[in-house]
């Protein structure tokens, strides 16, 4: 049986690009991690943010700072991670300042050192000024989920596991969450209910429990759908078997009862593991011998990574 979610690998270190007044440097096709948002989209979205912060009213910046004075700052990490959210960075501090400068030192899915620089800019300073909070708030987060999937993904790394996400992201944000998954090396779970089926406690509930009718059923109304299905034991688990279900989610298990039925299963169905899933647990889950681990840490409680904007 083929893999069912593709490996996603962080972007190697690339040497620092330039963006000058010129360039439309946010989105490009080539990247492999897929950046979600076409160019118009990511206008659209930065400037939403912008106009909630009212940074084109920024009223400390106009009382304080002259509209002639150039600056050049650096946006700095203070703690070690990974590297999410460049490009709307890039668009917040353009739409601010069109005529500014930016050196690019980390690209999306690059590790880096506490004191690295990210971004060198040279602009306006009223408009790196009013930009500021928008570009960190953007890459912070996305940035900090990044950096945990990455630890995930080193916590597993020589096993067969591979690190999944879940649907647990913030609301309106979600392909760019997933997106900074990516970045950091995991790999992206059904992007929504469309995508694919997956049966779970509830589902089962309503059908009195019946492994075998659920699967039945989706197989009558999707017949080429990938079939996933929540089992809690090791009964479920055979009779999920008996119904040919594509992916077996072993829900909350002890790591032995994981280890049976993954011998259970022995091949005939790929296995993934949820549910109580954190760092300090996470490599004996995988040497369970499980094909895929989900974590909604990744995208619902990540802590934000620390970078902050410098000025010279």
């Amino acid at each position: 049986m083929q893999q069912q979610f593709p490996e996603q690998r962080p972007n190697p270190i690339t040497p620092p690009r330039t963006i000058t007044p010129f360039s439309v440097p946010a989105v490009t096709t080539s990247s492999r991690l897929r950046f979600p948002l076409s160019q118009h989209e990511l206008a659209a979205r930065v400037r939403q943010a912008l106009d909630e912060d009212s940074a084109f009213n920024d009223v400390t910046t106009i009382a304080t700072v002259v509209s002639s004075r150039h600056a050049r700052a650096k946006l700095v990490a203070r703690q070690d991670g990974t590297i999410a959210g460049i490009p709307l960075a890039l668009e917040s501090f353009r739409q601010l300042d069109p005529k500014i400068s930016i050196r690019v030192d980390a690209e999306d899915g690059q590790a880096v050192s506490r004191g690295a620089t990210v971004l060198f800019l040279t602009g306006h300073a009223r408009g790196l000024l009013s930009a500021e909070r928008t570009a960190l708030n953007f890459m912070q987060r996305l940035s900090g989920i990044a950096s945990l999937t990455a630890r995930y993904v080193a916590a597993v790394r020589g096993t067969r596991a591979k690190i999944l996400d879940t649907r647990k992201t913030t609301p309106g944000w979600r392909s760019l969450e997933k997106y900074a998954v990516r970045a950091g090396g995991g790999t992206n779970h059904r992007m929504d209910l469309a995508d694919s089926v997956l049966i779970k406690d509830n589902h089962l509930r309503a059908v009195d429990g019946d492994v075998k009718l659920a699967i039945r059923r989706t197989r009558e109304l999707e017949p080429n759908a990938r079939v996933e299905i929540e089992c809690d034991n090791v009964e479920q688990v055979r009779a999920a078997l008996d119904a040919k279900a594509d992916i077996i989610l072993l829900d909350n298990m002890a790591l032995e009862e994981m280890r049976d039925c993954v011998a259970v299963v022995a091949g005939r169905a790929l296995v993934e593991a949820s549910g109580g899933v954190h760092l300090d647990r996470v490599r004996s889950i995988a040497e369970t011998g499980v094909d895929y681990i989900s974590v909604g840490a990744l995208t619902h409680s990540p802590p934000a990574m620390n970078l902050a904007l410098d000025f010279e």
